[in-house]
């Protein structure tokens, strides 16, 4: 099929080439001139023939806000919009209604892969109708794995499904590292990436992180250089959010998502006053900066 990519980063670049690979034809448009077949948004539209789908890779937000609007007003009724980006679901259903409204398609495709998907390919949540995901889906079949790729309900339910597994992802992260960081500051001697390499011969922690851990610690055991310092792209705050609405317990989520803040700070204020608090009815000893 013919489609339209904006956005040819990381994700967008790779999954457009892959695509190409499949035989499918793709227009690519990119901010970086280098990068982009088209030299506007307007003019990827004139490049693709109706009806046409435009799969947008853009940062969640402000940057998706701008592009959908910008493709409601040079796209025609029948045509599709794909976000593929880590938008939040209520986002999408907001998206999806607007652009009915101007006879335009919607699907929120949750894709998950990184920059493993061009060779392994892509896990993909989709939301939407079922005519929209018929639309789609030779180029998820391009995209995916074999059985990576499902039609999981209706629009928004994509990112929703994308945002509870950004939110495992935020667990499983934090349970290996406090593991790797018990292990590192035991008495023993452990190679790091040995372990890591034997708990995925069959183990139940096994997982394609602990492949990645082993990868990790191979190129340095103890990670010199790298700061502890760990962002987070929101999906994570939305699952926290969700929960809570919800009246779901998810401490293990929540705290991984609060440990990462943590990690931003270079002197915890809190820390501080749990010192000074500790000094104050213990007179127990602070360090001074």
């Amino acid at each position: 099929m013919q489609i339209g990519m904006m956005g040819l980063g990381r994700m967008g670049g790779n999954m457009a080439e892959r695509l190409r690979r499949g035989g499918h034809d793709v227009i690519g448009y990119d901010n970086d001139p280098a990068k982009s077949q088209a030299a506007s948004l307007a003019d990827l539209v004139t490049k693709l023939q109706a009806p046409r789908a435009v799969w947008l890779m853009v940062p969640a937000g402000e940057v998706t806000e701008k592009s959908v609007v910008e493709l409601a007003g040079v796209l025609q009724p029948g045509d599709l919009v794909v976000d593929g980006g880590n938008s939040y679901f209520r986002d999408s259903i907001r998206h999806g209604g607007e652009l009915a409204e101007r006879g335009l398609l919607f699907v929120d495709a949750g894709v998950s892969g990184g920059i493993w998907g061009l060779e392994i390919g892509y896990c993909l949540m989709v939301g939407g109708s079922d005519e929209t995901f018929q639309r789609i889906e030779p180029a998820l079949k391009t995209l995916a794995p074999a059985d990576g790729y499902a039609h999981v309900g209706p629009v928004g339910a994509g990112h929703f499904a994308k945002m509870v597994h950004n939110g495992i992802e935020y667990g499983m992260l934090e349970a290996y590292a406090e593991g790797f960081d018990v292990l590192a500051a035991s008495q023993f001697d452990f190679d790091l990436r040995e372990l890591a390499h034997l708990w995925n011969q069959g183990s139940v922690v096994r997982s394609w992180l602990l492949e990645l851990a082993e990868r990790a610690f191979a190129a340095d055991p103890r990670l010199a250089g790298i700061r502890g310092y760990v962002e987070d792209s929101g999906e994570g705050r939305w699952t926290a959010l969700e929960a809570i609405s919800e009246s779901v317990p998810a401490p293990a989520i929540t705290l991984s998502l609060f440990r990462r803040f943590a990690s931003r700070q270079d002197d915890s204020f809190a820390m501080k006053v749990i010192a000074a608090l500790r000094n104050q009815f213990g007179g127990h000893a602070v360090k001074t900066e």
